[in-house]
This record gives C-alpha cells, structure tokens and sequence, in this order.
C-alpha cells in the first residue's frame, strides 16, 4: 500500500470513530434527583446484538435471535437543545444535573416487550399513538446509540412512544467491513420489528428515523418488504427520514425505484465522514454528500420521490459536519413538528417537513 494510500485510510479510520459515535460508552445506572432533570425518556429497544453483561447489555456481536430492554434515561435540567451532554469518563454514571444519565434498563422477553409497548401506546391520547423507529450509524454501541435517542426524542418534542432497533456494530475504528454487513444481517430483523409494530401494538401509524449507515439497513428492509409486496406496512408507514446516508448514490436510485414511496434525505456536501467513505468506495458519490449545487441529481431524485433537504450551510456542533440532523437546533426541531402532524399524507414535496430545502441557516438557534 502507498504512503498515501496508508494515510488516506488511517486519517479515515480516525475521523469515522469520532464522527459516528465516539468512544464506547456503558449504561451506568444511577439515581437522579427529580429537581435535577427536566424529565425522563422511556425507551424501548429491539436489538441483533447479542446479549452480555452489564453495563454492556448487548455486545457488538450478531444474535440470531432478536432481544428486548427498556431503559430510562433522565435528561439534565441544563440540558441545551442539540447538545447530548455525557460525562468525559465512558465507565461513569454521570452527574444527573449536567449529564444525560441512565436511571433504569432492564432486559424483557418478546411477550414482556410487546405487552409494554401496547400499553405505552394505548397510554397515549389518540393523536399520539405514533411509534418512531430510530436505526443509528456505523461505529456505534448500545449505549451511544441509546443516548443519541434519547437527545433526539428530548429535543424534537416527540409524543409518541420510541423504539430503538440497534444491530451489532462493534464500535471499533477497523470494524467498516464488519459492521457493513452486520446492517445486511439484521435487515430480516428489523422488518420484522416494522410489522409488528404496524400489526400488533395499536399504533396509529409509524416513523423511521435512520443515520449514516443505518440508512443502508433501512432502505434495505424497506426494498425487501416492497417487494414482498406490502412495503407500506399497512398504510401505517408515514415518515421515512434518511439523515447523512452513507448509500451510494447509484445504488440508492435503484433501491428508490422499487420501495416506490416518498423518503426525505438530509444531506450536507461538508460532511467529511462521507467524503472519506466515498475515497475508498471507489470515489463513488455518497448520497449524504450531495447538495442543491447537484441540480439534476436532485432533479432525478425528488421525480424519484425524494424530498432533499440541504444542510451544507448550517452550523454543526460536530466538527466533522456528520449529525446535523441531531445537533443542529432548528432541524431537530422541525423534525419534532412534523412527527407531531396528525394524518397520513405520504408528502412527495419540500412541505413534508415544513421546512424549505433551501431553508436560510439564519434561523435563530438557542444560545449555547
């Protein structure tokens, strides 16, 4: 290998471990003072992760089976939307005043899981008997997978009732190839998951909320429910949200063209985790990279289906521009309004979001 080639790999092996998740995080359990929190999210989780011990819970490695937790995890009373403040020690419980802080996860069987989450739906008033499904990125644990969500939920407002589907990537710098197919492996898994959620549990309707290459597992599944023949879940499928896809480009067109419905994109052309990918992908385009400057790519995409929605000029609080969708104030938010919206309109326009995709970066954001 040349020495450029070695150093193109090492600088992105580097950059993918901080972009997509950090260093390897475990659930410390603790109790929080109610006058420290702003409140507490209720997770459920659905996992091909294989189970181990605490404070893990579940490993980086493939079940065949698929396993089942809750977790609380309380959310500090200083909390700044955007931000998902953890402690600077990955083995610590954190102070529940200035940290998002695990308070409860306990391990449940699928009968446990499914009773639970009917009756966290059934709990709700009508209008927000909604599931969101969130599939985190490469280089991720449970446990950061889990804080993330938890953020996301906080900050979007969402009312309804999160289901977190979390597949075996190992965390590890070295790990792509590993954790590549571990995303093909848990494709059966997490259909699965989507149709009980659309058959048994009461819900009302469904979103998926999907990051980096979890958006390969997404698109994946939904490929293969369509071409069982019910890609629509019933009708109960509403949102699909693609966030920093790490899919190429030509192979997300194929796969648009058979799922045959409308998905929004939120793609950013400063995102440097995916300008890596794309260098040893063969310097094939990734579909999180592109931008409104692509103007007959977009063109292509949106008469495809695909509402784009350009971030490159906003500010991120990451310094690899790779989870905007997460850390930047307004869009989170926008995402918590439109998983609010009663009705299952299918939206095939920028107005699916409220949110042009040309949207000014000028909006005001909360100060930091």
């Amino acid at each position: 290998m040349s020495g450029l080639r070695s150093f193109v790999l090492v600088s992105l092996l580097s950059l993918v471990l901080a972009a997509c998740g950090g260093p390897p995080r475990v659930l410390v359990v603790s109790a929080a003072r109610p006058e420290d929190t702003a409140g507490t999210v209720r997770i459920f989780v659905a996992t091909s992760r294989a189970s181990t011990k605490q404070p893990e819970y579940f490993s980086g490695e493939r079940s065949p089976a698929v396993g089942f937790a809750r977790l609380d995890i309380s959310v500090p009373r200083s909390h700044q939307v955007g931000q998902l403040e953890l402690p600077g020690s990955v083995t610590s419980a954190g102070d529940p005043a200035s940290h998002f802080t695990v308070s409860a996860v306990e391990r449940l069987s699928e009968p446990e899981m499914l009773k639970e989450v009917k009756a966290a739906v059934a709990g709700r008033p009508p209008a927000e008997r909604e599931v969101l499904v969130f599939v985190h990125g490469f280089n991720t644990n449970f446990a950061d997978a889990a804080f993330r969500f938890a953020q996301i939920v906080t900050d979007s407002g969402f009312k309804g009732v999160p289901v977190l589907f979390t597949w075996p990537s190992r965390a590890q710098i070295l790990a792509y190839p590993y954790d590549r197919d571990s995303a093909d492996f848990s494709r059966d898994a997490l259909e699965t998951g989507l149709r009980v959620i659309a058959r048994d549990l009461g819900a009302n309707r469904f979103d998926i909320l999907a990051h980096s290459m979890g958006t390969l597992l997404t698109v994946e599944t939904l490929r293969q429910a369509a071409i069982r023949g019910d890609g629509s879940f019933g009708g109960k499928l509403r949102n699909v949200m693609l966030a920093s896809p790490d899919i190429d480009l030509d192979v997300f067109k194929t796969q648009l063209a058979a799922i045959k419905r409308p998905v929004t994109v939120f793609v950013s052309s400063d995102d440097k985790a995916l300008d890596f990918s794309r260098r040893i992908a063969g310097d094939k385009t990734r579909l999180g990279s592109i931008s409104d400057k692509d103007t007959e790519v977009v063109a292509d995409l949106r008469k495809a289906g695909a509402t784009i929605i350009d971030l490159s000029a906003d500010r991120a609080n990451d310094e690899y521009n790779h989870g905007k969708f997460a850390t930047t104030p307004r869009i989170v938010q926008m995402i918590g309004k439109r998983l609010g919206a009663d009705g299952l309109d299918g939206g095939t326009g920028v107005g699916m979001l409220g949110l042009d995709s040309k949207a000014s970066p000028s909006f005001v954001e909360r100060d930091r």
